[in-house]
């Protein structure tokens, strides 16, 4: 906990509270109650932070989005096929460029 804190620059007393306010944000607890955060646990404390504290958002707020992206099915899978194809029309593209100059 303390690194991450130092990390994000966010108190840890905030990071209990929001432990208790976001259901999605559940580090390890180790011996003596030592909080473990995961890759993915720093990725939400991060995220949090920028909707409250740069974005603007409320506690509920967040909480909301945050709840209504884990109702959505993942929707990213049936796009990768088409970025890789766009992906390939760039790169073709300034390969192309890069002949003509």
């Amino acid at each position: 906990m303390g690194e991450l804190s130092r990390e994000t620059g966010l108190p840890q007393h905030i990071l209990r509270y929001w432990e208790t306010r976001f259901p999605q944000l559940r580090p390890l607890q180790r011996a003596g109650n030592r909080r473990y955060y995961r890759a993915e646990d720093a990725v939400l404390v991060r995220r949090i932070d920028t909707l409250l504290n740069r974005e603007g958002y409320t506690v509920r707020g967040v909480q909301q989005l945050l709840a209504a992206e884990k109702a959505t099915p993942d929707t990213i899978e049936p796009v990768v096929p088409a970025l890789r194809a766009i992906r390939a029309l760039l790169a073709n593209a300034l390969a192309e460029d890069g002949r003509r100059a």
